[in-house]
């Protein structure tokens, strides 16, 4: 199955509570931190809401 490798490139001050909670239920807590995520709907809802706080690539499972 495809994973989604998140990274977090601007901080959260100024941003909405949402936000900052979606970003820690990523499990990203910095500016620079990555994360691995498997590619799901709810995940790829999760990216949408910070889709201007992260960077998002795709990258397919070797199976």
């Amino acid at each position: 199955m495809a994973q989604l490798k998140v990274k977090q490139l601007k901080g959260t001050v100024g941003c909405k509570a949402n936000q900052r909670n979606t970003l820690r239920s990523l499990g990203l807590k910095r500016i620079g931190d990555v994360v691995i995520k498997e590619d799901r709907p709810e995940i790829r809802g999760m990216v949408h809401t910070v889709r201007h706080l992260v960077a998002v690539e795709r990258i397919d499972g070797g199976e």
